[in-house]
């Protein structure tokens, strides 16, 4: 029969037992220190005040002392519950806005892996806070929680076009101010060029020549005959065929002799 010898494998099983407390050790130190890095991390989203008021509705004690409290209505605390899924919605519509260029980022090596860490860890919360108001709504009344956030999507898109609408009216007034400058700026330039035009076409007009007079002078050697004189320096020859009442032909020959008579 074969004899153990125990003594030449108390070193080897030391050395196993060793390095396995050694990586047990590792992990767990690791595991616990990344797990409170991880609740240090600043949170993704601030404070639900909505899911607050909820709960501090839900479960406020209707007693004050000896006599007993108001009790919250019913339509109060749904109201409440559909704010917090009005605000849910707001969250699922930040996380998927930047889900895409935050995974972009992170793949170029933009951001460090603690930004990733709250990212994912505010995914979980969602996820988390979805369920909750869902359970919520059907134990308020059977079958809400399947409509809820379908109405918390239209107050929610409702209350953005109210703010879109509140931020154009407010810039109403100086949109206004800045049309009156530009369309006075425009009525001046357009005043100065016209001004401009008219000059220019009267700087022409008056260094033309004036139109010429004439001037007709008598005849002298023929009545068939006149001299219009245009100017100074130009004469032209205008023929009359029919004599001219200011100026009556004279006869030629003498009174006609009777016959018989001498």
């Amino acid at each position: 029969m074969f004899s153990v010898d125990w003594l030449s494998l108390v070193l080897p099983l030391a050395y196993v037992s060793v390095l396995v407390a050694s990586f047990y050790t590792f992990s767990t130190i690791y595991r616990k220190r990344k797990a409170s890095q991880s609740a240090s991390l600043e949170p993704w989203f601030g404070q639900h005040l909505s899911r607050n008021i909820y709960l501090s509705l839900l479960h406020l004690d209707p007693e004050d002392g000896k006599e007993k409290g108001p009790k919250v209505p019913e339509s109060v605390i749904r109201a409440a519950l559909l704010r917090r899924a009005v605000e849910d919605i707001q969250r699922i519509i930040q996380i998927r806005t930047a889900k895409q260029a935050l995974n972009g980022l992170l793949q170029r090596g933009s951001i460090g892996d603690d930004l990733a860490q709250r990212f994912a860890r505010a995914e979980k919360e969602v996820e988390e806070e979805l369920k909750d108001v869902v359970s919520e709504a059907n134990a308020l009344h059977p079958g809400w929680g399947q409509i809820i956030f379908q109405s918390a999507n239209e107050i929610n898109a409702r209350a953005s076009l109210m703010e879109k609408l509140e931020e154009i009216e407010a810039k109403t007034e100086s949109e206004k101010e800045w049309w009156e400058k530009r369309r006075a700026t425009i009525e001046k330039d357009l005043v100065q060029e016209l001004d401009n035009e008219a000059g220019t076409a009267a700087a022409p007009a008056a260094t033309t020549t004036p139109v010429p007079t004439t001037t007709v002078t008598p005849a002298t050697d023929s009545p068939a005959k006149a001299s219009v004189v245009a100017s100074d320096d130009e004469a032209v020859l205008v023929d009359a065929g029919v004599p001219t009442a200011s100026a009556p032909p004279t006869p030629s020959g003498g009174k006609k002799k009777k016959g018989g008579k001498k």
